[in-house]
This record gives C-alpha cells, structure tokens and sequence, in this order.
C-alpha cells in the first residue's frame, strides 16, 4: 500500500493564495485555501493507504481530519521541500498540494506495479501530483519549481533515471481568480465551491 502525503501551507491572511487577492480579500483568500485544502485532505482521507501524512508550514487547526501525522516543512525551495517529504517515507508514496480541491480518492488511487512513477500534469505547466514506487529523495533536488516548464524538467528528471513513468489526469490549479471560479464549477459540491459562493469580489476584477 502507498504513503500519501499532501504539502501544504497553514491558511492564514496573507500567507496563502495571495495571487486571489485582488479580487478576494486576504480573509476571503485563506478561506479559500482552508477549503481547498479541506476538501483535499478528505479525499486523501478515503483513499487507500497505510498512511497519511500532511507535510505543513504552520500549525494544523480544526480543519485536519483524524488519520494524519504532521510533519513540519523543512527550510528551502519547493524542491528541497518537497525532497524532504519523500525523505521520510520508505516504499511507494504519492504526494500532492492543496491547490486542487477537484481531486478525488479514485485520482489518488494508482498502482505502482505497472510503473515507477506517477506524474499529475497541471495545466500551468506544473505538476500537481507526484508519484514513486521508491521514494527517493535526489529525484526532485534541483528540478526548477513553479515554472511553466516544472511538469516537463520532472518528468525529464524521472526518465532520467530509467524510471517508466505514467501520467494521471491533467488538472487545474486554483493560483487566480479564474482558476477558482473553473474549479469549483468542476467540484460544484464541494466545501471549495460553497466557499466561493460565499466570497465577494471586488467589482471589475
């Protein structure tokens, strides 16, 4: 069975999903991104696995549900950081952000007997999943992040190594307005979309 693992930043005012604010305000903003990640962490929670882990920059609140150890961020680049997620797992493990409240246990659910990698194309360029039959650290050290080329440097990485790689579903990342509004008209139930519903956006924005 797989670690899954889910990185991700505290939802506070003015540390998260900054690039919705404008049209949001930071409080409408770190709504978003603790449904988001709510609606994230759930899924992980229905998904199979022998264990679950939230990899966090900041402290957990009411909104973890019950199953998951916390383990903190350590210092870097999303590389480094995300290294480091993989470094404390042995076996297959697959991780993901909480930019993609859209995801569902089926989504989460890959078999590594037909492959050594899973990546999730995202369609800014990036990745919002990555998987491996054996979590090794030095395959993500180094690879640029947050670029429109993340998902194709990654990818180049892992074939690299000789590693077959099979891809999952292209998803969308909430980053900006437009993003969310697509989102959550893909999830239209989830605690994602009725926290949308709620916010009110500066007009003309």
């Amino acid at each position: 069975m797989t670690t899954l693992l889910v990185i991700a930043k505290e939802p506070r005012p003015g540390r998260v999903k900054t690039r919705l604010t404008p049209p949001f305000s930071p409080q409408e903003a770190a709504a978003l991104a603790q449904a988001a990640l709510t609606d994230t962490l759930h899924a992980v929670a229905a998904a199979p696995a022998t264990r679950r882990v939230l990899v966090l920059d900041g402290a957990p609140g009411a909104w973890l549900p019950p199953g998951f150890e916390v383990l903190p961020q350590c210092a870097g680049g999303l590389d480094e950081r995300l290294a480091d997620a993989f470094a404390h797992c042995r076996g297959p493990a697959l991780l993901i952000g909480m930019d993609t409240p859209q995801v569902t246990p089926e989504l989460l659910t890959v078999d590594f007997s037909g492959g050594d990698a899973f990546l999730g194309p995202a369609e800014d360029g990036g990745f919002w999943a990555l998987g491996l039959a054996e979590a090794d650290p030095v395959l993500l050290r180094g690879v640029p992040m947050s670029t429109p080329g993340t998902g194709a440097a990654q990818r180049a990485r892992l074939i690299a190594a000789g590693l077959r790689v099979r891809e999952l579903p292209r998803l969308r990342d909430v980053d900006v307005a437009a993003d969310a509004r697509a989102v959550a008209a893909l999830a239209p139930h989830s605690r994602f979309a009725a926290c949308l519903a709620r916010c009110t956006p500066v007009a003309g924005r």
